[in-house]
């Protein structure tokens, strides 16, 4: 699939207040500075679609952008690290958890993880709760531009080797760089199956 449309329609703070449309929704989400703005920005060949930022937790709002006039793609704040009071970390946790139980449109969320970590307790949490609430998700994995092709294929067998112990089998993975636009396809041609099985 081949972005040739893609715009800004919404952000708030509010699942009420999100696009009343029966189109699909495929949340982005991870980790504040996992690289989600540029992987977002890279998907749909847009620089700036998404804010790209050196400050992490900059996504404060839930950012709706219509793609393709077909689907849409849901930017959510990261999780964790950001440099924001713990009354807005409240605030935003209710509204990321709102937005996953109650909005009907969200056929997968795409969780974000840096390739050049240890797995970490914050993901696998988030990712055992998106579980417990039966929401379809998948896992991309970042920045696989930093690191070695042996140190990348080491780090994603250990990833998916922590995944076992918690899950029967494995969810979809994919690899990304933003930088060398490594998975765009991959990503891509997903969404598009997932939306051509909706029909």
């Amino acid at each position: 699939m081949d972005i040739t449309q893609s715009r800004f329609v919404i952000s708030n703070s509010k699942v009420e207040d999100c696009p009343n449309s029966q189109l699909p929704e495929y949340a982005f989400i991870g980790r504040s500075n996992v690289g989600k703005s540029s992987l977002i920005n890279m998907l749909t060949g847009k620089k700036n679609l998404a804010k790209v930022s050196g400050k992490p937790g900059k996504t404060r709002l839930i950012n709706h952008f219509l793609i393709n006039d077909t689907w849409h793609l849901v930017d959510l704040p990261g999780y964790g690290y950001a440099k924001v009071s713990k009354k807005e970390k409240k605030v935003f946790q209710k509204f990321i958890t709102d937005y996953f139980k109650k909005r009907k449109q969200l056929v997968n969320a795409f969780v974000l993880i840096d390739s050049r970590h240890e797995p970490q307790n914050i993901d696998l949490e988030f990712m055992q709760w998106l579980g417990a609430n039966a929401i379809a998700f998948s896992i991309i994995f970042t920045k696989t531009d930093k690191l070695k092709p042996q140190a990348l294929d080491k780090n994603i067998l250990h990833y998916k080797s922590v995944l076992m112990e918690y899950w029967e089998e494995l969810m979809p993975i994919f690899l990304s760089s933003s930088k060398d636009k490594t998975g765009k396809d991959d990503i891509l041609d997903y969404i598009h199956n997932i939306n051509q099985s909706l029909n």
